[in-house]
């Protein structure tokens, strides 16, 4: 049997990751957050004093990356920066405008696609990001474009980062992600956008059950799972 493909775009903060890891897990496919990966390019930048924006001294950078994912024994995908495990300083919130900052760049996104491309050949994959049914993945079986209000992904935010230890107040929160939201819709390279052949599946008004709910309904309905 062939790998099947799941695309599934959408801005920040709409829960993408999330679902996506949970699908994969009912339905016994790889799950690839291509965010974590521009993420841990990002990071790198960060690291190294360059400025994420600046596309020729990001570039100089690339040589000297090498990003690996990984499943720990937790089951949850890691990221490995030249094979230090960076998973839990990727998503500092310093990071989230660094990570969209370099995915603007032609450049990192030729270097990150044929990665992204070789995983889905070889596996039955669910890959969430913002240009996976555009460009990664222009094939997959499955496309959903998975969105919900900048409030109620402020929201969701908020709570994550509490969670975590490292909360931030509601309005820095909303401001970042409609910051993050305008670039990432407005960039030259692979702009955020819903393919053509997407569903559309908005999960403002959805708690995380029924917005799984849909995501499979949709999913089994398009492969027949």
């Amino acid at each position: 049997m062939r790998p099947i493909s799941i695309a599934i775009d959408g801005p920040s903060g709409a829960g993408k990751s999330t679902l996506a890891r949970s699908m994969a897990a009912k339905l016994g496919f790889l799950y690839v957050d291509t965010g974590a990966i521009y993420r841990t390019i990002g990071y790198f930048a960060h690291e190294r004093g360059v400025d994420p924006k600046d596309e020729q001294a990001v570039a100089a950078l690339l040589p000297q990356v090498h990003v690996e994912l990984t499943y720990g024994e937790d089951g949850l995908q890691h990221m490995l920066l030249n094979g230090r495990d960076v998973t839990r300083e990727i998503r500092l919130p310093e990071i989230s405008l660094c990570a969209s900052a370099v995915s603007a760049h032609p450049s990192v996104r030729a270097f990150l696609l044929e990665m992204q491309r070789e995983l889905a050949r070889s596996h039955s994959v669910i890959m969430d990001g913002r240009d996976i049914g555009t460009v990664v993945l222009p094939e997959a079986d499955v496309k959903v474009f998975l969105t919900a209000s900048a409030e109620v992904r402020a929201r969701r935010r908020m709570l994550e980062l509490e969670q975590r230890g490292t909360p931030e107040p509601f309005e820095k929160i909303l401001r970042e992600i409609e910051e993050r939201d305008w670039n990432d819709s407005h960039r030259a390279a692979a702009p955020l956008r819903q393919a053509e052949d997407a569903v559309l599946l908005d999960t403002s008004a959805l708690d995380f059950r029924q917005s799984e709910d849909a995501l499979l309904r949709i999913i089994r309905e398009r492969t027949g799972l």
